[in-house]
């Protein structure tokens, strides 16, 4: 298998540490006056999101992550797991809320595709678009004289509830950003 040292470390460039894939999101390589060159690294565990520093020095040497990134198709939640499916050979996985991530969930809806990234044949993360169009299913009525900066809640139809301007009614598509959940633009219908 592959590995990486310290003189291929740079941003973007994934390794295993400990049987967890990483991410370098940030790194300073350091020449002291004294000693050896190290490299200071900030990676993210692809798994779980978290973020750590670690000091890297000539002679480490790290394995390339076995990954996989498959674009599957998320069917529904039966009550214990959310079910996705390959779109190319039908195959169907089963994923608890807390593997998917309750920020993605919320702007999950049936039939959406989504990034699966696996690490050695088994799922550890989910990755909506950006940006999605769902529809507004319940939001206060508007009154005369609302003013026009403020905002209301409105629930979408993935579940998920989000601040949206006065003139959005009821039954409107809305363009929503699933990173920052928040409102971006009435959708062109």
């Amino acid at each position: 298998m592959a590995t990486i040292g310290m003189g291929d470390i740079k941003k973007g460039v994934r390794l295993e540490l400990d049987n967890n894939p990483y991410k370098v999101i940030e790194f300073q390589h350091v020449k002291p006056g004294k000693g050896a060159a190290f490299v200071r690294v900030k990676i993210k565990n692809l798994g779980t999101g978290k973020v750590i520093e670690k000091t890297i020095h000539a002679g480490d040497k790290f394995e390339v992550p076995n990954l996989e990134q498959k674009t599957m198709q998320y069917l529904y939640d039966d009550g214990e797991f959310l079910q996705f499916m390959d779109t190319e050979n039908y195959e169907q996985i089963g994923l608890t809320k807390e593997q998917v991530g309750e920020d993605t969930f919320n702007f999950m809806i049936d039939g959406m595709e989504a990034d699966i990234l696996f690490h050695n044949g088994k799922a550890i993360s989910v990755e909506i678009p950006q940006t999605v169009v769902l529809k507004v299913v319940e939001t206060p009525p508007n009154f005369k004289g609302d003013s026009q900066g403020g905002k209301k809640p409105a629930t979408l139809e993935s579940g998920a509830v989000v601040q949206v301007p006065f003139h959005i009614l009821e039954g409107e598509m809305i363009k929503v950003d699933t990173i920052e959940g928040v409102y971006l633009e009435k959708a062109k219908q």
